[in-house]
């Protein structure tokens, strides 16, 4: 891991560290080790090393991110050039071929593109947020949302895409990446183009079934599947898995939850969570599913309610599945009050998310705190994305939610969103949420564990088993009845992993002893 040796070399030869007396007990040990990292974590950020520190510190995972926003537009650009893809100046953007060169569409060659360092630059804006500045007319929001209108990619760079992230997730000590994509759109429009949607569910779902669509089914889940099995496989060859050579990406286990674009008509959404459906009952590498696109737009807010009854009808009649949803991705200005009374609630109570995605408009939710209190109770997790929140909403500092979350209770996580997009890292999120909310280091180990406790990975988990949670937090090996439980669970598995990453972090980091500390 990129920045371990260096966040656990003590920075000199010497360092300042407690030792335990042997008369204290074994949880009593971890907690002062656990305590001394904590203040070598802030000496790191009060004397410029916070970065490989936090770098190195075990981040369980990365639940809430999408993997097209996920990929730098330097890559894009690359790839594009690769495959002989154009760029559309004018917008900048990358497009595929039309006709027999870029030039019949008035374009110029991606390759040309990305070897004009102008050109470069353009592309490299207008494909993420990187230079933007609120201009009238143009706000974070738009510049956000554009940019995956501007990126045009060849289907066989799905593997690329996932070897990228999890190389990036490796260097940065992360375990587990929960990923958005879509495999399966465009193929499904003629298929469903002429079915009247009238409302009653059960009716459309036969009308769906029983049409093109329904027919085609076994051969669009076949094909997604393969999509997918493809994608894993390259991603292993790039990475050297399974080699003496193997990236450190190789060791971070990867899952896809099925992106549900909303702001299409009807039958083409029920189409896609249909789709999803049996994708998550046929492919154990797709764990779950979300809705995407943004929130505050036309369809999206026309049809909010109507989606979430389309998630409780497959729920009740094709049985439960993992969901967790974007919702309250709007604050006040963007959408009407009316229209932030009750997403929140909605995807809770109608579409039977586990997880929400930002939670950003909570303080404007109906009965906000009988709410809480049941997002308490039911265990609903928040993805946090501090950095897409300020960028897409204004939202940050003390009126982020997450202040309101970490007060009640609610349980939470850090995510990236779109980290490509965003110019960030998970690594950057920590650092942000670590100072700019004062975070004790208890809790920032807290949230990472909560990456992995409320992942959709199989299994129970392993701070439901109390030997297991006994053995973890005391730092011992894992006993018979704790291995016993691993043996059954996967979640639980990675679980102890994040712990014995812990230890050895909690084991090694150390504030220097310093030969001179000031000039005066």
């Amino acid at each position: 891991m990129r920045g371990l040796t260096f966040a656990i070399s003590c920075l000199l030869t010497l360092c300042v560290t407690l030792v335990p007396t042997p008369e204290a007990s074994a949880d009593a040990q971890r907690a002062l080790k656990a305590r001394t990292a904590g203040d070598a974590l802030a000496w790191s950020a009060k004397n410029g090393r916070l970065r490989p520190v936090m770098e190195s510190f075990p981040k369980g995972g990365d639940i809430h991110n999408h993997l097209s926003g996920a990929i730098y537009a330097e890559t894009w650009l690359d790839w594009a050039a690769e495959d002989g893809l154009c760029a559309d100046m004018s917008v900048p953007a990358i497009r595929a071929l039309k006709g027999d060169t870029c030039a019949a569409s008035g374009w110029i060659t991606a390759r040309e593109a990305r070897d004009n360092k102008d050109h470069r630059r353009e592309i490299i804006n207008s494909l993420s947020n990187r230079s933007y500045v609120p201009t009238l007319n143009w706000s974070g929001h738009d510049d956000f949302f554009v940019t995956f209108d501007r990126k045009a990619a060849s289907p066989k760079r799905f593997g690329d895409e996932l070897a990228m992230v999890a190389r990036r997730a490796g260097q940065q000590n992360i375990l587990y990446l929960e990923l958005m994509e879509t495999t399966i759109l465009g193929e499904l429009f003629p298929l469903v183009s002429d079915v009247k949607f009238s409302g009653d569910l059960d009716k459309d779902y036969k009308a769906l079934m029983g049409g093109a669509f329904g027919a085609a089914m076994p051969d669009l889940v076949a094909s997604a599947r393969r999509q997918v099995k493809t994608a894993f496989e390259k991603k292993d060859k790039i990475l050297g898995c399974g080699t003496a050579q193997a990236d450190p990406g190789c060791d971070v286990e990867i899952r896809l939850l099925h992106q549900v674009v909303r702001e299409f008509e009807p039958a083409l959404v029920y189409a896609q969570f249909i789709l999803g459906w049996q994708m998550m009952a046929d492919d154990p590498r797709v764990v779950g599913a979300n809705l995407v696109a943004p929130e505050d737009g036309y369809i999206a807010l026309r049809d909010y309610t109507l989606h979430m009854r389309m998630i409780d009808h497959l729920y009740q009649n094709l049985g439960p599945r993992n969901i967790s949803l974007h919702a309250g991705e709007l604050t006040i200005g963007l959408v009407r009050p009316r229209q932030l009374e009750f997403h929140i609630r909605e995807a809770i109570e109608i579409g039977h998310a586990k997880r929400i995605g930002h939670g950003i408009d909570i303080v404007y939710e109906d009965n906000m705190e009988s709410l809480i209190e049941r997002m308490i109770r039911d265990d609903i997790m928040v993805e946090i994305n501090l950095t897409s929140n300020e960028t897409i909403l204004g939202v940050s500092g003390p009126d982020h939610p997450i202040v309101l979350y970490r007060d009640m209770l609610v349980p939470y996580a850090l995510s990236t969103d779109d980290e490509g997009v965003s110019r960030i890292d998970l690594t950057h999120e920590y650092m942000r949420f670590y100072q700019d909310y004062d975070v004790p280091y208890f809790e920032l180990r807290h949230a990472s564990r909560n990456s992995l406790s409320y992942s959709f990975l199989p299994g129970g988990s392993l701070w439901d088993n109390a030997g297991c949670a006994n053995d973890a937090e005391e730092g011992r090996a894992a006993g018979q009845a704790c291995q016993d439980f691993l043996k059954g669970s996967e979640k639980a598995r990675l679980q102890w992993k994040l712990e014995e990453r812990f230890r050895t972090f909690e084991d090694n980091l150390k504030i220097p002893v310093r030969k001179r500390t000031s000039f005066k």
